[in-house]
């Protein structure tokens, strides 16, 4: 059981966890034991997510998301299989944290009476010299 927030709690059944050997320079403890985590977490068939959380979980999931709706976090940092678990899970947390928050939405700002001002006067100005540029005919 991970808890995310008070309210929201993801439950053991919702995750799948492999392991599998970690590469990298370790001798034979890599050789031999199974550190490395794979966590799969069913995201859409999750009940204690709304949709938008969902969504914006999808988008921030990027490449760690599949065609299923599974969300995949690979860790192989340590090398314990205890400390990648709990750092998996810490991950995943964190993940849905991000999620859980709502996007701002932009406020649109309008200018202000003297930046139009300012705006008209160099327009009026640059008016003027391409008005001087012009041909004058003699009479």
């Amino acid at each position: 059981m991970i808890r995310v927030t008070e309210k929201i709690i993801i439950d053991e059944s919702e995750l799948l966890e492999t392991f599998s050997r970690a590469s990298g320079p370790g001798g034979q403890h890599v050789n031999k034991v199974e550190t490395s985590v794979t966590l799969k977490f069913n995201v859409l068939s999750s009940p204690n997510l709304n949709d938008g959380v969902k969504s914006r979980l999808k988008i921030l999931s990027g490449q760690r998301w599949t065609k299923d709706g599974f969300l995949v976090i690979h860790v192989d940092k340590h090398r314990s299989q205890a400390r990648n678990r709990d750092l998996a899970r810490l991950r995943l947390s964190e993940l849905v944290k991000k999620a859980l928050i709502l996007p701002k939405t932009r406020i649109d700002t309008r200018p202000t009476r003297i930046a139009n001002k300012k705006r008209l006067d160099e327009k009026t100005k640059r008016g003027r010299i391409k008005v001087l540029r012009k041909y004058v005919q003699e009479d």
